[in-house]
Formats: structure tokens, C-alpha cells, sequence
């Protein structure tokens, strides 16, 4: 048997290196499995989660916005960085992967991981296969974009924002509360959003569906925010709305129109306009086209304002630091609106700033004012407070004169207004506004009176297409005067007041068709007037009864784009005036007096007027810068304001239809003729009207309206026209703007009684009326303005001879009316020096001339025996105002 040998060394060690190599490789790739397993458990940045809310925001500002939410960093280019598509996203708790897919996926831009970063790349590829989809995959149909127009900075609803299609002939405005809808074919679209006192935007769309889409436009750079006269959200008028006899102005651009002692005033400067009357120098009241001070419906956030003037009407109740949007409508008023003949002025008040707090105000000559407003919630609800207060009665208790140190002479107004985002389509707002005059020599002696209002409103969206607001309304007016000298004494007081439930609805049919309906009732408390008096004051007491009625009225519009330069708009309204008791109701002979009477109890109906109010209007655009309309409106008024002082006094009386008053009716029939010219720089508007009216009241002869007889038996009833050509061209753009405003027109009343039962002037008949204005900015800081009114006299009675009983002299009156005032005419210069401008805080100073070459204007002219020689008669001509310098300070911060 073979022994074996001793085992070798050198024999293990090959077996050995090829274990140690094998274990290396093992071992590296086990390694490498490891590491790439890891790699591979690694989570992408493509699947991270986000949750983002973005509404129309450039690109590389999205994707900053989304590196800030998830912490994933995208890379790009100049190109895509520079690139105009705006974004809307909203994801909660989506992948990136998911969001850029839905989010991209209509632009010509693709994505791809780097790293753990996202590259972003232009995708010519891609460009060209969403050019030819359209093609390759024809899709039918018609969608509804819709949403709510904002402002970035304020996150304010945008009243009339144009959206438009670039390059076709569809488009739309946004409503008084912001909400637009509009219905297209399927495809892609390039929507131009535009509003006054906004940057235009322009936003890329591809439609394949309803889809909601909320607007923010970024605010201009602005100054202090005044008042300043606008026709349209483009800056030109609308050619292709049928609407006629439209204007509007914003708060949200500067015009350094100048105004008596600084105080910027609405209704002040709407009289500058074609069409509308100033009812005297110092009245608050105004005329427009032909009707009375009565006949034009004020509304503030839609609550009724009887008495718009403060300070006897040197002032108007509206401070410029809380409007948003006021819109002029001069009888061819939308059905939504009722119960006036001549106009509307709706004005609507900032909503509060939901993004930031801010504080605004001014101290001038006569009057300080504070603006306060800012987030409850940031972008979900906000407040606004403004309040305003005159202050000639702190300068009155540094005189030594006793009577004069005691006299008042001020007024103050509060607005008050919030509003909450309850969700996607559901919005509530709360306002109020108070305001007071008080002027009295002493204690006993004096007058007062002032505005409430309160409204609780609810927009709510249905859908895409449908939308509603629902309003709860009140509104007060009242008026106390009081008088006491030795052992005499009298007070007269004098109210209305009103609640309101009104819901308007919108409802897009499609592309062609808008339908607009609602109703509105108003349940009116009218005391007329309650006199005490003592002793031998010469005035009568007397207690009026006070009034109930109940107003109802129910509206359908539809708006038709019949052709892409024909619209027709047409609807009807129907008013449901019922007169309601307790209360006695009489029954007139011919010459006024009561030859009987009817008890009515509470709640019984004395009797109810119902009346069709039909509206139509058509719009012919017959290129791209000109067009024509034509309009039809009736109108229906059942409460009336009776007065023989100065339109807008305090003194006035509104009373309601009765059995003997009847509803005032009036027809307007209107064509018009606009262009925009120079590449829209001017714009031209020729307007001409016809308003044929019924059941006008006036007063009898020698007539008493502080008697203690029914109103009913000093007035007189019959009927009016009015007709006449407005004027208005403007100028929009360059260092220069303004407008020319001209109004040729004729009113006329004839009612058995008056005038030997002939036609007669209308007290606000005039002839001629002109206003020019200009704004030019020299440079950043000066900005200097001017503007020229001129109108022929008011229409006057005077005396045309005197007798004598009892050694007393009377005068004798023959044609009412047939006289006139001197024309009037005023040149009114400003300048306003910018202080400081920064995004924290902007300062400014104005200075203004009233009348500046102190033209003695005609307020009244009366007639008095000489003293010298009695049976000679000297006319007296009184003037209010000369030469009236302001300065004003403005901040905002």
C-alpha cells in the first residue's frame, strides 16, 4: 500500500485565490445590488406630494411656487423662463408627476428627472402634435368658462372687467359682483382680461370642458384713488352691448378734476357728463334728460338713498375713500332697476382689502376723512371702515360772539362694510352707511336730518352658468326742524323708510343667449310731515297721516347675439304698486277741494296699480371702430317728491301714490352713433332721446305745502316731453386727457291749470349745456387739470305787474316759467403735487380754485319794493360763491 505524502503549501493556495476572487466579486456585486436597490427604493421627485392652490400665474413664477410647496427644484432656461403662459393649478396632496401632466399638458413644454432635480424644456415635438390634434381628433361642442374677476393687491371684486377673445368676436363683462361666464366651442383660446384702473392680461385657455376660472389682475400703479369718468372696461366704449345712455366711473384711476373745496364728489362730477343737469349751483339735486330731481334712483350697495347732499347740497353723502364702482343709466335703464323715470345711479362700495391692512385719508379746508380696511381672514374675508366729518364748527367756538360760538354747522357719514368667502360659490357681505347734518344756531333752533342704510347680500353660484345674489335691504330717511323766538315755537318732521328683499338671478342659455330675471319687493313707511306749533309762529300744526304701501316687481331680460355684429336685448319688468292702509282716503272736485273720504284698516288694500314696463335695445357695430343703437324703455314711478325750495333741500317731501295720485309713466326712445378714433386715443358718442311722460304733477297756484289739508288738494296733474342731442367726445390717452360734453334739449309740461292749460318750460329746461375738462401731467409729480361749465339759466317765474289792497303791495303772476336765470358759466382750475410715492406709502397735496375768474352766477333772483320809492320794483340778485381757493392733503399707506 502507497503511502501518501506530507501535504504542500503551495498546493492550497490556488483554491484559496480562486475562493478570495470569487468572494471579491460576490461581494462587489452584492454591493452593487445593494446600492442600486437603494437608488431604486429612492423616491422620485416626480412622486412627491403637493398640495397648491395657483390662479393664473406666469410660469417660472409657478415653479418657484411649487419648489416652495414641495421642495423639488426644476431647472430651465431663459426661453421658459421668459415665457408669457400663465398657469392655474389646484392640487391637494397630487404628485408632481400628476400635476405637470394636467398642468402642461396644453403647452408646448415637456418634462424630465435630473438628478433630483425636474428639467423643464421647450418640446418643439410637441408644439407641432397640438397643432395637428385638432385635426387628427375633431372634438364638437360648446363649454362654459366661468369664475370671479379679482384684483391681485385687494383681492376686491372687479365690477365690468372685459374678457375678450383675441382674434374673434366673442366676449364678456364681468357682473356688478365680479362673476363672468362665458360659453365657446371646443378649442384652444387666447382670452384678453381687461379693466379700468387694472394691468391687461392675457391668458391661454384650451377648452374641452367647463371649467372654472378665477381671475387676479394686477393693479396699475396708481395714486390716491379719486374719482374719474370712464365709458367702458377697455377705456372705449362697448360697440357690440345694445346698452344706451350708459356711463361709469371708478375710483381706481387719478383725475384731478376740481371741485368746491377739495371734497372729490360723485354726484358733483357725473353733472360734468352729456345728458345731466346740475339742479343749481350749491344743489345736491341733478336733472337728467328732461326729468325731475325725483325721478333719478340712487343707490348705494343697493340700498335706496332719498337725499344724496350734505351741507344743504354744497356736498353729496358719498365719500370717494370707500366707492368701488358707480354706474350712471339715463332712462334706458336694465329691468333689474324700477321705480324711477329718469335715471339711475348705482354705486357700490369696496369690498376691503382680504390681502393686507391699509390706511387712507385726507385733511382739507373744510372736511378730514379716514379710510381703514384689511383682512378678517387673509383671502377670505375683509373689512372696510370710512368715516368723514366737516369741522367748520371747531373753527366757530374760537369767536367771542356768543351766537356764533354756539352754532353747529357740521355733517359726518360712516360706511361700514365686510365680506366673507364662505367656499367656491358661496360669498356674503354686510354694509351699512350713516350720515347726518346738523345745522343750529342754539339749542331751540335749527335742522337735521340724514341717510341709513344696511344690506346683507349672497352671491351664490349654481354652476358654471348660473348665478344669483339675494339681498336684504333697509333704508331711512328723515328730517327735523325746529324753531323757537319768545313765546313762539314750531317743529316739523318728516320721514321715510323702507325694507327691502330683492334676488336677481343670471343664467347663460349658451353662446348667444343671457338671460338675467328676478324680483324685488319694498314695503315703504311714509310720514310726509308732522308740524307742532305754539304761540303766533304763523304755521298751522297739523298731523298727516302716515302711509303704507307695497311695492313689487318681477323682471326678464334676455340678451341675444343674433349675428357677430348684431345684439338685441330685450325684456320686460311689471310693477305691483299696492296702497295699503290704515289711513283716510279722500275723494277732489276739480278745483282740489275734499268732497269726501274712505277709512281704510290696517292692512286693507286701497288700491294697486299694475303696470308693463317693456325694454328693448339694439346694437349694430358697422366696422371695428363704429357703431349704432337704438333703444325703447318704459318706466314706472310711484313715490314722488313734492317741494317748492331748491331740488335736494332737506325740506323736501316724498309722498306715495294714492287714489288720486297717479303713477308717473314715461317713454324714452333713443338712437345713438359711436367711434373710436386715432386708434382709439378719442372716442365720440352722438346720443339723441325722446321721453314722452305722463301723469307729471306740479302745483296749483299760490299753493301751500305746509298746510293742514291733504296733499292731494295743492297739486295739479298732466302731462310732459322732453327731447334733445348729447355730445361727448373724449380724449384717452397722452400726457393730455379729458372730454368735451355738450347736451342741446327741451322739457316742457302742460297741465290744465297752469299756464292758460298751455305747454310751458319745465323748471329744469335749458337750452345749452356745456362742460370741458382737461388733466394734463406735466411729469410724476405735477399733475395740473381744469374744467369749464357753461348752461343756460333756469327757467323762472317773475312777476309781470303788482296791485295794491290795503295799502299792502302784492305781486301778480301770469306764465309760469317763462323767464330765465342769466346764464351761468365757471372755469375751475387744480394742480396736485405728488409727495412721496412708495409701494408703503404715497402722499400728495391739491389745490384747487373754485370759480377762479369769480364770476357772480345767479343763485336767485327776487322781486321787492324800492325803499326809496314804493311803487318802483328792484330786482335782487343773489350770488353764492366768487372766488373759493382749497388745499387738500391725501396720504395712503
Amino acid at each position: 500500500m502507497k503511502k501518501n505524502g506530507p501535504i504542500r503549501f503551495p498546493n492550497l493556495i490556488y483554491p484559496l485565490m480562486k475562493l478570495h476572487q470569487f468572494l471579491r466579486v460576490f461581494f462587489c456585486i452584492t454591493v452593487m445590488a445593494i446600492i442600486g436597490s437603494l437608488h431604486a427604493f429612492a423616491q422620485s421627485p416626480l412622486d412627491k406630494k403637493v398640495t397648491i392652490n395657483l390662479n393664473n400665474v406666469p410660469l417660472k413664477q409657478a415653479l418657484d411656487k411649487l419648489t416652495a410647496a414641495s421642495g423639488v427644484r426644476f431647472t430651465y432656461n431663459e426661453a421658459v423662463a421668459a415665457s408669457s403662459i400663465k398657469l392655474t393649478i389646484k392640487a391637494k396632496a397630487q404628485s408632481i408627476r400628476q400635476v405637470l401632466d394636467a398642468t402642461l399638458a396644453t403647452y408646448p413644454y415637456s418634462y424630465s428627472e435630473l438628478d433630483q432635480d425636474i428639467l423643464i424644456r421647450y418640446d418643439a415635438m410637441k408644439l407641432k402634435k397640438l397643432n395637428a390634434e385638432p385635426a387628427a381628433k375633431p372634438v364638437t361642442g360648446r363649454h362654459t368658462i366661468s369664475g370671479t374677476i379679482t384684483s391681485e393687491q385687494s383681492g376686491e371684486t372687479v365690477i365690468g372687467a372685459s374678457i375678450r377673445v383675441i382674434n374673434g368676436v366673442q366676449g364678456t363683462s364681468s357682473n356688478g359682483y365680479g362673476f363672468y361666464s362665458l360659453t365657446l366651442p371646443v378649442g384652444d383660446y387666447q382670452l384678453m382680461v381687461s379693466a379700468i384702473g387694472q394691468k391687461t392680461d392675457t391668458i391661454a385657455v384650451s377648452l374641452t370642458g367647463d371649467e372654472k376660472l378665477n381671475i387676479a389682475l394686477s393693479d396699475n400703479a396708481q395714486q390716491l384713488q379719486t374719482v374719474t369718468i370712464t365709458a367702458a372696461p377697455q377705456g372705449g366704449r362697448d360697440l357690440k352691448s345694445p346698452q344706451m345712455g350708459v356711463e361709469r366711473l371708478s375710483v381706481k384711476e387719478i383725475t384731478d378734476v376740481p371741485v368746491l373745496l377739495g371734497e372729490h364728489d360723485v354726484i358733483k362730477t357725473i353733472q360734468l357728463l352729456p345728458g345731466i343737469k346740475p339742479a343749481g349751483e350749491g344743489s345736491g339735486g341733478f336733472y337728467v334728460r328732461g326729468g325731475g330731481a325725483d325721478q333719478n334712483l340712487i343707490l348705494l350697495d343697493e340700498a335706496t338713498v332719498y337725499n344724496a347732499s350734505h351741507l344743504l347740497g354744497f356736498f353729496s353723502t358719498f365719500n370717494s375713500d370707500a366707492i368701488k364702482n358707480v354706474s350712471v343709466y339715463k332712462g334706458d335703464m336694465p329691468a333689474q332697476y324700477g321705480g324711477r323715470l329718469s335715471s339711475v345711479i348705482d354705486v357700490k362700495m369696496n369690498d376691503g382689502n382680504n390681502q393686507k391692512f391699509g390706511v387712507s385719508g385726507g385733511v382739507g379746508m373744510i372736511a378730514a376723512r379716514l379710510n381703514v380696511e384689511g383682512p378678517i381672514q387673509k383671502g377670505k374675508s375683509s373689512f372696510l371702515i370710512s368715516a368723514r366729518r366737516t369741522y367748520a364748527d371747531v373753527f366757530l367756538k374760537l369767536s367771542k360772539d356768543t351766537t356764533i360760538k354756539n352754532t353747529q354747522l357740521y355733517f359726518y357719514d360712516f360706511n361700514a362694510k365686510a365680506n366673507y368667502i364662505l367656499g367656491d360659490k358661496d360669498r356674503l357681505y354686510i354694509s351699512g352707511y350713516f350720515g347726518k347734518d346738523v345745522l343750529a344756531a342754539d339749542d331751540l333752533n335749527g335742522i337735521d336730518w340724514g341717510n341709513t342704510t344696511a344690506t346683507l347680500r349672497w352671491n351664490h353660484i349654481f354652476n358654471s352658468r348660473f348665478f344669483s345674489n339675494t339681498s336684504l335691504i333697509y333704508s331711512n330717511y328723515d328730517y327735523k326742524i325746529k324753531a323757537k323766538q319768545d313765546v313762539s315755537s314750531f317743529l316739523i318732521y318728516s320721514r321715510i323708510k323702507d325694507w327691502s328683499f330683492k334676488e336677481d338671478m343670471q343664467y347663460d342659455i349658451g353662446e348667444d343667449h343671457s338671460l338675467s330675471f328676478g324680483l324685488n319687493s319694498i314695503y315703504h313707511t311714509l310720514k310726509p310731515g308732522e308740524i307742532s306749533a305754539t304761540g303766533n309762529s304763523g304755521i298751522i300744526s297739523q298731523q298727516l297721516e302716515t302711509r303704507y304701501a307695497w311695492d313689487n316687481a318681477a323682471y326678464l331680460t334676455d340678451t341675444w347675439k343674433a349675428t357677430d355684429r348684431f345684439t338685441l336685448t330685450y325684456g320686460l319688468r311689471v310693477s305691483a304698486f299696492s296702497i295699503i292702509g290704515p289711513g283716510h282716503y279722500y275723494d277732489l272736485d276739480t278745483d282740489g277741494n275734499i268732497t269726501g273720504s274712505t277709512n281704510y284698516n290696517s292692512g286693507q288694500i286701497v288700491k294697486t296699480y299694475i303696470n308693463p314696463e317693456p325694454r328693448a335695445a339694439a346694437a349694430f357695430q358697422l366696422n371695428e371702430t363704429s357703431s349704432v343703437k337704438a333703444s325703447y324703455a318704459r318706466n314706472a314711478q310711484n313715490l314722488h317728491l313734492v317741494t317748492n325750495s331748491t331740488p335736494g333741500s332737506p325740506l323736501d317731501k316724498w309722498v306715495a301714490s294714492t287714489n288720486i295720485i297717479k303713477p308717473e309713466l314715461a317713454d324714452q326712445f333713443s338712437i345713438g352713433y359711436y367711434k373710436n378714433l386715432v386708434q382709439g386715443k378719442y372716442e365720440l358718442t352722438v346720443e339723441t332721446y325722446y321721453k314722452k311722460l305722463q301723469n307729471q304733477i306740479d302745483y296749483r297756484n299760490g299753493t301751500n305745502i305746509f298746510t293742514n289739508q291733504p296733499i292731494e288738494t295743492q297739486l295739479l296733474y298732466g302731462k310732459g316731453r322732453a327731447y334733445g342731442a348729447e355730445f361727448l367726445l373724449k380724449k384717452k390717452t397722452g400726457r393730455l386727457t379729458g372730454w368735451v360734453s355738450y347736451t342741446l334739449s327741451k322739457t316742457e309740461r302742460l297741465i290744465d291749470g297752469i299756464n292758460q292749460n298751455q305747454w310751458y318750460n319745465a323748471r329744469q329746461d335749458r337750452t345749452h349745456d356745456l362742460s370741458v375738462v382737461g388733466i394734463y401731467k406735466l411729469n410724476d409729480q405735477w399733475t395740473f387739470s381744469a374744467n369749464f361749465v357753461f348752461y343756460t339759466g333756469d327757467a323762472v317765474t317773475y312777476p309781470s305787474g303788482k296791485y295794491q289792497i290795503d295799502g299792502v303791495n302784492y305781486y301778480y303772476y301770469t306764465s309760469r316759467n317763462a323767464s330765465r336765470l342769466p346764464a351761468y358759466n365757471r372755469l375751475d382750475i387744480g394742480a396736485t403735487k405728488q409727495l412721496k410715492h412708495t409701494k408703503k406709502y404715497t402722499s400728495e397735496l391739491n389745490f384747487s380754485l373754485y370759480n377762479a375768474y369769480g364770476n357772480r352766477n345767479a343763485y336767485r333772483i327776487f322781486f321787492r319794493d324800492s325803499k326809496t320809492d314804493p311803487n318802483r320794483t328792484e330786482a335782487v340778485r343773489t350770488t353764492l360763491f366768487t372766488y373759493v381757493p382749497s388745499v387738500t392733503y391725501n396720504f395712503k399707506f
